[in-house]
C-alpha cells in the first residue's frame, strides 16, 4: 500500500526548523493550482532542493522521511532553475506513474498542503492565522482560536457472501474495480457506518462486522478503515446508480484487480482472491 515504506519511516512530529540547517538532505514541495512540482521521469518521484528553486520562497516544515526533511513552499509561483525535466503533475498522474517513498511523501504533502491552504483564516474571528511554533497548527493572530489538520475517517468494505464478494464501480471518477466505501457520518461508529454504507449502496445487511486494517490517504485527507462483513439474509443487490454503475457478487477467479498495489481497496480484493484468511 502507499505507506509500505519499510524500510524507511516517515516522522510526522512537529519540528520547528529551517531548510537551511539541512541544506543536502531537505525537499521543498511546490503546488501550482493542486499540481505538484516533481521530476517523474524515470519511475519514481523526484522533488527540487532548495537550492534549485526560485523565487525564493518561505518555506513551512512539513515531516521527515528517514534522515531527509521535506518543505512546503508559500505561495505558487515557486520553479526550479534550468531544469527541463521537472514539471507541474496532479496527486493522480503521479499515483498512476511512480512508487515508492517519496510517492507516499507526496500524498502526505498534498494533505498537508491542503490544510494550510484552506485556513489562512480564522473561522471563528476572519483574523488572520498564523503558523504556530510549537506545534502542528494554526493560531488566529487576532483571537486565538487553534486549528489543527484535519483527518476524516472513512471506510472501505469487503462484504463477503460465502465464496463471492460484492465489487463495484463508481458512476463517477475511478474506473476501476472497488468494495462498498464511504464516510463516517458525526455521531456514527465505524460499523454503524459499514452497515449504512452497505444499506445504501447496496441494499444488503450485514452481519459479522470484522476490522482488517487502515490506511491513510492524503488525496482526500482521509483516514480509510478496513472491515470484512458477510450478507446478513437477502442478497439480492439493489444497486444506488446514483453512486454506482456496477455492482455484482464475484467469484475468486472473476476478480480483476486494480493496476496499482498503492490502496487499501486493492489488498483486500487480493487477499479474499488469492483465499487468504480475513
Amino acid at each position: 500500500m502507499i505507506q509500505d515504506i519499510f524500510p524507511s519511516r516517515l516522522d510526522n512530529s512537529f519540528r520547528n526548523i529551517s531548510a537551511s540547517e539541512h541544506t543536502d538532505r531537505s525537499f521543498v514541495i511546490c503546488f501550482r493550482e493542486g499540481r505538484i512540482l516533481a521530476d517523474i521521469s524515470g519511475g519514481e518521484v523526484r522533488f527540487p532542493h532548495p537550492c534549485e528553486v526560485e523565487p525564493k520562497p518561505e518555506l513551512i516544515y512539513l515531516f521527515a522521511v528517514d534522515d531527509e526533511c521535506f518543505f512546503l513552499a508559500a505561495g505558487e509561483d515557486t520553479q526550479v532553475k534550468n531544469d527541463g525535466s521537472f514539471g507541474f503533475y496532479t496527486i493522480r498522474e503521479m499515483r498512476d506513474k511512480c512508487s515508492g517513498k517519496y510517492l507516499f511523501a507526496a500524498f502526505t504533502a498534498f494533505h498537508l498542503a491542503n490544510w494550510y491552504r484552506d485556513n489562512r483564516f480564522c473561522g471563528r474571528c476572519r483574523g488572520a492565522m498564523v503558523c504556530d511554533d510549537s506545534e502542528r497548527a494554526l493560531k488566529c493572530a487576532e483571537c486565538g482560536n487553534k486549528v489543527y489538520p484535519r483527518i476524516n475517517p472513512a471506510v472501505i468494505v469487503g462484504v463477503t457472501n460465502g465464496d463471492r464478494i460484492l465489487i463495484t464501480r463508481y458512476r463517477r471518477g475511478y474506473a476501476h474495480n472497488a468494495l462498498i466505501a464511504g464516510f463516517t457520518e458525526i455521531g456514527e461508529t465505524l460499523e454503524q457506518t459499514v452497515m449504512r454504507e452497505v444499506m445504501e449502496e447496496a441494499g444488503i445487511r450485514v452481519k459479522n462486522i470484522r476490522y482488517y486494517k487502515s490506511q491513510p490517504w492524503g488525496m482526500a485527507a482521509d483516514l480509510l478503515v478496513g472491515f470484512f462483513c458477510d450478507v446478513d439474509g437477502d442478497d439480492d443487490i439493489k444497486m444506488d446508480e446514483s453512486e454506482l454503475k456496477y455492482a455484482q457478487w464475484l467469484g475468486r477467479d472473476e476478480i480483476e484487480l486494480q493496476p496499482y498495489e498503492h490502496s487499501l481497496t486493492n489488498e483486500m480484493m487480493k487477499r479474499f482472491r488469492n483465499g487468504e484468511n480475513i
